[in-house]
């Protein structure tokens, strides 16, 4: 049995259908370094000074060391599994699923903020306002700090993510790491600003209000990285472009053939697998058929069938 296992790993092709990011593993592990000391100093200091938008920080931050942890080990994992005969369509959902299960974080962190928020709202509390806001400085630069790490890491600009998942060339995994830091900055932001309008204008009630403000803008980026990561994770590719692109390539083939399954899943960044069912009268063969969907790169993995149908 051992013996039978080694020739078949032997004669078969390799499935590894993405690069990596190796850079995006190593600015990931210094982005999960500098945010786990900055949240250990502002939750401290948000107990001290009693500052809630701090706090809020702090524990946000707590949550994003955790899923920056997680973006980290599922890099490793997709390298450590990268040969394992087990992955037939390789390791790159890893990254995938390390990139959701980030976005779960960031949703459980939100309604803490929330609650917590609405609580000190409703009983307010003296806030020591110059400590608390040296120390929301100091989080709102290492965020910034971790924020060009990441987005210099994956060779483009997030905040252009929109077009990126269009054409889908984006690490989701690095993508996920990217939006923790920057909800952590803008966090930070919000927490800055409570602290001097109650500091500078007695509006104690900004600071609990800035989390409230903080919890829905971090809901509303966990939710479109849930979406985004959600649809490679249940291979809800086939309405996409690259799909309609398929078609049109069969339909301008000499010889006419009506598609009657097909079946479009992402492998990769920018790579994807697909499974084709065609119905022709011609003598279309397969290969002819890989050969001229050959000129789409993004297609890594094709399997063709042919069947015959009588004219008439």
């Amino acid at each position: 049995m051992s013996f039978s296992t080694q020739q078949t790993t032997q004669h078969s092709h390799n499935h590894i259908f993405d690069e990596g990011n190796p850079l995006g593993q190593n600015r990931t592990r210094w982005a999960v370094i500098l945010t786990a000391m900055t949240m250990i100093l502002e939750i401290a200091g948000g107990w001290i000074f009693n500052s809630m938008a701090l706090l809020a920080d702090g524990w946000h931050m707590s949550s994003h060391a955790l899923a920056l942890g997680l973006s980290l080990l599922a890099y490793r994992a997709a390298r450590h599994f990268a040969y394992d005969v087990r992955f037939s369509f390789g390791t790159w959902k890893i990254e995938v699923l390390g990139g959701y299960s980030s976005a779960i974080f960031l949703v459980m962190i939100a309604f803490l903020m929330l609650y917590e928020s609405i609580e000190r709202l409703i009983t307010p509390a003296p806030i020591q306002f110059s400590q608390a806001t040296a120390i929301a400085s100091l989080g709102l630069v290492i965020n910034l700090l971790c924020a060009w790490l990441l987005n210099d890491a994956g060779g483009s600009h997030h905040h252009h993510h929109d077009e990126q998942t269009r054409h889908h060339h984006h690490d989701i995994n690095l993508r996920s790491a990217y939006v923790h830091v920057m909800t952590d900055a803008a966090t930070s932001v919000l927490a800055i600003a409570a602290l001097l309008g109650g500091r500078y204008w007695n509006a104690l009630w900004l600071d609990p209000l800035m989390g409230i403000a903080g919890a829905f803008l971090v809901t509303a980026w966990a939710f479109g990285l849930l979406r985004d990561s959600a649809r490679v994770l249940l291979d809800a590719e086939i309405e996409g472009p690259l799909a309609a692109t398929i078609r049109n390539t069969i339909e301008s083939a000499a010889v006419p053939a009506d598609i009657t399954d097909l079946h479009l899943w992402r492998i990769g960044k920018s790579k994807y697998s697909c499974i084709i069912a065609l119905s022709t009268t011609g003598n279309l063969t397969p290969g002819e058929l890989k050969e001229l969907l050959a000129k789409h790169d993004e297609l890594a993995h094709i399997t063709i069938e042919v069947n015959r149908k009588t004219p008439g």
